[in-house]
């Protein structure tokens, strides 16, 4: 793809390290320049012809040089845990970068965010309260943009589906947060890769949630996690206060498994999103991914898988 000046089109990435930068990356390398911000290297990069910036988007003073000839600016930049000493610092970057594009001639604008939330976590949870100020922000910025909000992702070395399985399979048991009864709609990294590159080519200014092909009952598609290893399904049943209690205890021991909000999210069943349909290729469907990955674990010992 060309400019009109006939250049290749240049994308900046903030926060392109990660799982869903991996596949961003991966999905825009092969016909636009790439200049990607983030601390680490990531595998591919250098082949592919990508800028690596080695900076951090929380500290960036001044992002005008990484905007010259910039086409397209996508911010996947986040955490997951966190206070808000580590999201404050990660909003401000962000603030300056979304100010230095307004006075670099305003490229247009994509924006990784997440689906709604309950009221508690929206207004005091730094993690979604500091992320709706950069959302308000740039809608109010004039600039032409897309915001994305996906529902839960999976994808290789993913922190969610993977982690779980794992577990499943070393302990054999697994926590069940209420009922079961709410629902999530899994959307894969590279599906979320191709509605970013898929929207940013339309015109105008949109808010767009992103669900996966199949909304599940989160307790079926447990039991389909069990059945992957090879298992039973065995859960150790929990209210939920009591689901909140353990999520807290796992997190203050620093465990990545689950976070408290993310159990409040999951029981207050806003995570089951409508399938996208704008991509020209079906939405790949989790079961897949999770067969394989539960193949994998199978042919390791437990403590290894």
């Amino acid at each position: 793809m060309t400019a009109p000046d006939g250049r290749p089109l240049l994308l900046l990435v903030g926060g392109g390290g990660g799982l869903v930068g991996r596949s961003v990356l991966m999905e825009f390398q092969a016909d636009w320049s790439i200049r990607s911000v983030h601390r680490h290297p990531v595998p591919g990069e250098q082949h592919g012809g990508v800028e690596w910036i080695a900076a951090d988007a929380a500290s960036l003073e001044n992002w005008d040089p990484l905007l010259k000839d910039v086409d397209l600016v996508l911010t996947l930049a986040w955490y997951r845990p966190g206070h808000d000493r580590r999201f404050a610092p990660l909003t401000r970057g962000l603030l300056r970068l979304l100010d230095a594009a307004s006075r670099c001639g305003s490229p247009r604008f994509a924006h990784l965010s997440v689906p709604d939330a309950p009221a508690d976590l929206e207004q005091g949870l730094p993690y979604l309260a500091l992320r709706r100020r950069f959302d308000r922000a740039l809608e109010r910025s004039g600039i032409s943009h897309v915001i994305v909000r996906p529902t839960m992702l999976f994808g290789p070395g993913d922190r969610l589906l993977t982690v779980m399985l794992r577990q499943m399979r070393r302990y054999r048991f697994f926590p069940l947060f209420g009922n079961g009864e709410y629902h999530v709609s899994p959307l894969s990294v590279r599906d979320l890769a191709r509605i970013l590159r898929t929207e940013v080519g339309r015109p105008g200014s949109r808010n767009i949630l992103a669900g996966g092909p199949r909304r599940w009952r989160y307790r079926d598609l447990t039991d389909r996690m069990f059945a992957a290893l090879g298992q039973r399904p065995r859960y150790w049943h929990l209210s939920p206060r009591n689901s909140m209690r353990l999520a807290s205890t796992i997190e203050r021991l620093g465990f990545s498994l689950i976070y408290r909000y993310e159990v409040e999210w999951l029981l207050a069943d806003m995570l089951g999103l409508p399938p996208y349909t704008g991509l020209d290729l079906p939405l790949a469907d989790v079961e897949p991914f999770i067969g394989a990955e539960g193949a994998r674990m199978r042919a390791r010992p437990a403590a290894l898988a």
